[in-house]
């Protein structure tokens, strides 16, 4: 672990599932990463593994009550919930059943571990584990987007077989994967963007049919806000243009709305002289109306709706950029049966000449459009050295970190990228 990181102490909140046996092994992982884990146990979590277990493995004790260090006020004991809660550097909640999710979404605390997370400021690591029809229930999903709507990181589970014989979504993450986000959580604030200038298109067009109607998508926005919010915090000045979303605009970006595809045209010809990296993360219509009106069409006058295609914004901007900026494209693709929907997207990447193209296929449930999270790849152009970036699951703020770690990379002429595994 960098040695630039200022508390290495790590609360681990280990809940009551099977899986609560994999946390000792966790625990372990993070010492040898650098942290100094102490461990926090639910009642529940006391009938799969024991406390002496924990103890001996951190070296610690192990705190599995909210009235231990509480009962003799003024005597200069600390309330523990408390002092755990100010003093660790991230709480990690493993396997977090849900029960423990409901606890946490709905801000319950009737014991240390949902009291404590009520108490801290510190970065929340959260990585669920459960049989894959509880998993997959709207009221755990509901939860899910709750916790991670508020800034926690979800380490979603994997799939495969489960101990309840069962196959599908639910098995605890490789431990490795959790360790990596708590390296992520804690890692000094990277200001690798300073000298750069991003500009960020989001959301989706909106091309009009008549005076109430339009032509739309199911583009939420979240993905290209979410580069926006990361490049800010990485010290990148954002120009953020965009589309109709239901989002806030992140402080410190220069939004600049549009509605269809032709004012989003204008605004990215605009700013284009002072970006040194786009971002086209909009969801641009392919069609508009040929002939719209003001007036509404009424249903008893029938109509034929005939479109003509809009510009094609990325391929403009790859034509007009200056010497050195950089052009990112994304591809949402619904694969059909036998597509392949990379190279579906390395064919575009080519044809319209930008560095790289993030591809995803938006019919996959709970990624894409309309969600937390995505997944999908980053395909590299051959002048960069090609190859792809296999970026599994994860939520959207993870995946914009991701790619922008691409950008950074591709600024530098790196071929290969160094900080993330590239597939020939």
């Amino acid at each position: 672990m960098d040695a630039a990181v200022p508390n290495r102490k790590v609360t681990v909140g280990v809940c009551g599932g099977i899986a609560a046996y994999r946390a000792v092994e966790l625990v372990r992982l993070l010492q040898q990463a650098g942290f100094d884990p102490h461990v926090a146990m639910t009642a529940a979590a006391e009938q799969f593994v024991t406390p002496l277990t924990f103890a001996a493995i951190s070296g610690h004790r192990v705190i599995t009550s909210l009235w231990t260090g509480a009962e003799v006020p003024g005597d200069g004991s600390s309330i523990e919930h408390i002092a755990e809660a100010q003093s660790t550097g991230a709480l990690i909640v493993v396997p977090a059943t849900a029960n423990t999710l409901a606890k946490l979404a709905y801000g319950l605390a009737d014991d240390f571990l949902s009291t404590m997370y009520l108490a801290t400021a510190a970065p929340v690591i959260i990585a669920p584990a459960m049989n894959v029809v509880m998993w997959e229930h709207p009221a755990v999903q509901t939860n899910v987007a709750a916790l991670r709507a508020r800034g926690n990181i979800l380490v979603e589970p994997g799939n495969g077989h489960l101990a309840c014989g069962m196959q599908g979504s639910g098995r605890l993450a490789e431990l490795s994967e959790i360790v990596a986000a708590v390296e992520r959580a804690l890692a000094p604030k990277r200001r690798d963007l300073e000298l750069e200038t991003v500009l960020i298109t989001a959301g989706g067009t909106r091309e009009p049919i008549d005076g109430v109607r339009f032509l739309g998508n199911r583009s939420s926005g979240r993905m290209g806000y979410a580069l926006a919010e990361e490049a800010l915090s990485r010290g990148a000045r954002v120009m953020l243009i965009s589309a109709p979303t239901a989002l806030s605009v992140p402080d410190g970006v220069e939004w600049i709305p549009v509605e269809t595809a032709a004012e989003m045209r204008a605004a990215v010809l605009d700013a284009l002289p002072r970006a040194t990296v786009v971002l086209k993360a909009a969801a641009v219509a392919d069609f508009r109306a040929a002939a719209p009106t003001s007036a509404k069409l009424h249903r008893a006058d029938g109509m034929t709706l005939r479109l003509e295609p809009t510009e094609d914004i990325v391929a403009e901007a790859v034509a007009r950029r200056a010497p050195g900026t950089l052009v990112l494209a994304f591809a949402a693709e619904i694969p059909e049966s036998g597509e392949d929907a990379v190279g579906r997207a390395r064919e575009k990447l080519r044809r319209k000449g930008v560095d790289s193209i993030v591809v995803n296929d938006v019919s996959l449930p709970g990624l894409g459009f309309d969600s937390e999270s995505n997944a999908g790849a980053i395909l590299l152009a051959e002048h960069h050295g090609g190859g792809s970036i296999h970026l599994p699951a994860m939520p959207k703020r993870e995946m914009a970190g991701r790619i922008l770690d691409a950008a950074i990379e591709l600024r530098r002429g790196v071929g290969r990228l160094s900080r993330v595994p590239v597939e020939a």
